[in-house]
Parts: C-alpha cells; structure tokens; sequence
C-alpha cells in the first residue's frame, strides 16, 4: 500500500514537474525569443507593417481603405472622394451582424462564378448580359460605367476598353491595399484635376510609388493606394 502511494506521488510530482517545465518553456521562454528575434531582424514586419504620416500611424501596408464622402442622409453606401487614388472595389466584405455591441467588417470574396450573370451568345460562347441586375457581371458592368464616368475629364476621355481587371472586381480578400499601375494612371487625370495639379507631376508620383515584381519574376507591378495618397498629400501641400 505504502509502495503504491509512493509511486503515485512520484508520478504525480514528475507530472506537475513537466507542466511547470513546458509551461515556462513554451509559454514563456519560447515566445520571448520568436518576439525578440522578430523585433531585431523583421520590426516593420513583426509590428503590422504600420504606415505613419506626420508621426501617426495612418494604416498598413497590408490592409485597404476607402476614400470616400461623408455619408449623406437618405444614402446607404457612401461616394467615392474623387481628390484621392481609388482602391479596388470591395464587394466581398461583410458586416458584423453577430456580436453588434463592435462594429466590424468581415473580410471575404463575392464568391460568384466568372459566368454569373453572363448569357450565352450567337457563337455559343458565353458574354456578360448587359441587362443583368445582380451577379458577376452586373457587378463588373457598374464599375467599369462607375470608373469610365468618374475619370473622364474635360481633356481626357475614358473608353470601357481602357479600363484594367482590377479597377471593377475585388480580390480574394476584399482588402488588397494594391491597384496596378495601368489604374493608378489612369486616376492621374481626374486626380491632376481634382488637385489642381500637372498631370505629369501625378504620373511622376504613381512610377515612383510603383513596386515591381518579387525577385523580379514574381507577381506584377504594383502600386499601394495608402502610400501614393500620402505622397499626394504632400504633394498638394507643396504646391498649394
């Protein structure tokens, strides 16, 4: 009897001995080291790849925003701020219906199929139905009519050619802090406008807040709205 509750103790003891070893281990020691050494060789990275103007952190470099208006009474989505770089659409976002006491967006894709709302045509191959009311293709249509508008100006005229992929869907995410170079200068006109700036001084301004390709070979040129908005700011500041 005395030999089982000795075993039983020592079993006991060795087991609160490796919690205690584990727990100090994993749950400090080894988090301790991962955060130092992420601190001291990646600490823009490690902190969220925080964006800072004027000494305030103004957002990520991996997160979108909008630029929009003040919401007006009797409207449910407010219009786009059109003195500022446009992002991609967000149509995949969500809100936060669940737990209201935050308020939340839900990041997520549309989840519509590339023939949505598309009809098939006199050749048998399918096309977007330009009557269509919802899916896919409504979706592309309004944005590509939204941007062609909005970007038009006196002296430059957008055609619905003109107008690249990523300016009238949404990524995976809803939240791409990305637009391609083809739609950042395409903004350039209405943006030289709205600012009352050079077109040429905003063309500048996109080639050099353009990113090429990882290594070189992967991905695609892109262009991160937050910072050429910023740069545009100091920009409207400098020649104002």
């Amino acid at each position: 009897m005395n030999n089982s509750v000795g075993n039983t103790a020592r079993l006991l003891g060795a087991g609160l001995r490796a919690v205690l070893v584990l727990t100090v281990v994993c749950g400090v020691i080894y988090p301790l080291v991962v955060t130092g050494v992420a601190q001291a060789v990646l600490p823009g990275k490690a902190n969220g790849s925080e964006i800072k103007d004027g000494g305030k952190v103004v957002g990520s470099e991996l997160i979108g925003q909008r630029y929009d208006l003040p919401l007006k009474k009797g409207q449910e989505t407010p219009e786009p701020d059109l003195k500022w770089f446009q992002p991609r659409p967000s149509n995949g976002l969500g809100s936060n219906s669940v737990n209201t006491r935050y308020k939340l967006l839900l990041s997520g894709a549309t989840n519509l199929s590339g023939d949505s709302g598309a009809v098939t045509g006199k050749d048998g191959k399918e096309v977007c139905d330009p009557k269509a009311t919802d899916g896919l293709c409504a979706q592309v249509k309004a944005a590509q009519d939204a941007v062609v508008k909005d970007n038009s100006t006196a002296d430059f005229k957008v055609s619905p050619a003109d107008v690249p992929v990523d300016a009238v869907t949404s990524s995976a995410s809803g939240l791409d802090p990305h637009i391609s170079p083809e739609y950042a200068d395409l903004q350039a006109h209405r943006i030289a406008e709205k600012n009352h700036l050079d077109v040429k001084d905003v063309e500048e301004l996109v080639d050099d807040h353009t990113d090429g390709r990882v290594l070189g070979f992967m991905g695609e040129p892109r262009v991160n709205v937050l910072k050429l908005n910023i740069a545009l700011k100091h920009l409207v500041a400098q020649k104002g």
